[in-house]
């Protein structure tokens, strides 16, 4: 009597273990499009105020 090969069933098992693993990452990426985009919640930074500083000191380095 002749033993059966269990190289099918490490297969097999390899198989579904990336089957698996596959899934596991495409999930997220899939399910992205099914929430849709909304505009109305994008935050945005307040912007800031300027100051002038700038034009003080480039026009006090200025070479004579």
């Amino acid at each position: 009597m002749s033993r059966p090969s269990s190289k099918p069933l490490k297969i097999v098992s390899l198989v579904l273990r990336a089957a698996l693993f596959s899934a596991v990452l495409a999930v997220p990426v899939l399910a992205m499009p099914a929430f849709g985009s909304d505009s109305g919640s994008v935050i945005e930074a307040p912007t800031l105020k300027k100051k002038g500083a700038g034009f003080v000191i480039l026009v006090s380095l200025q070479r004579r």
